[in-house]
């Protein structure tokens, strides 16, 4: 594609505006079908993974799966709120685990980045154990979060916020694998909060 507009801009012609929109709209329509494929590859790949199983300390998961989104312009970084709180030491999958952090932060980040500041905290549960990702941002409807978990299912439009409605159902692929669950509460307009569990001795679950 960008070798075709390097031709058509080096013709003596002047450029013609219907054709410089349709080329833009099939590069940006490559670029989300090279996104959707890339989801898609690792949805297949999580699922079919071996894994490893050992005590896994969620601290540091959670630090580095932070680290690997922290590639926003300051301006945001300086509005962006992260807690961490104590965390349990889980037998799990160090890389997968790291996958379900990075991709619930990075949801929590994306829909609250119209709060100043947004407010994102991770801890555990007292009454159940059960792990979180909180965020103050846009929140959903209850009535479908159902959807949520599964692949290409998107609540908000495309236009709002970017994505390819693939990265809770690997989220939930994963959990599922380590023989957990894991269920989201939501207020529209106040924020979402995603809870798991991990088994204390995880036994990878069938696909």
């Amino acid at each position: 594609m960008a070798a075709l507009k390097q031709r058509l801009a080096a013709t003596a012609a002047p450029p013609d505006a219907k054709i410089s929109h349709y080329l833009n709209v099939i590069e940006n329509s490559s670029h989300k079908m090279g996104l959707l494929i890339d989801g898609l590859l690792t949805l297949s790949r999580v699922g079919r993974r071996e894994m490893t199983l050992y005590p896994v300390p969620l601290g540091p998961i959670v630090e580095q799966a932070i680290a690997l989104i922290q590639d926003l312009p300051e301006k945001d970084r300086d509005r962006v709120q992260i807690t961490i709180e104590a965390l349990p030491m889980v037998n799990g999958d160090a890389t997968l685990l790291e996958q379900v952090f990075s991709n619930l932060i990075g949801n929590a980040v994306k829909f609250s980045r119209d709060r100043t500041p947004a407010v994102i905290q991770i801890g555990q549960r007292a009454a159940d154990g059960a792990i979180f990702v909180r965020d103050n941002g846009v929140g959903f409807d209850m009535a479908y979060a159902d959807k949520l978990f599964s692949p290409f299912q998107r609540l908000h439009k495309s236009a709002e916020f970017e994505g390819t409605g693939i990265g809770l159902a690997i989220v939930n692929r994963v959990i599922h694998r380590h023989g957990g669950r894991i269920w989201v509460e939501s207020i529209v307009g106040q924020g979402t909060t995603f809870y798991f569990t991990l088994p204390a001795e995880s036994t990878p679950a069938d696909t």
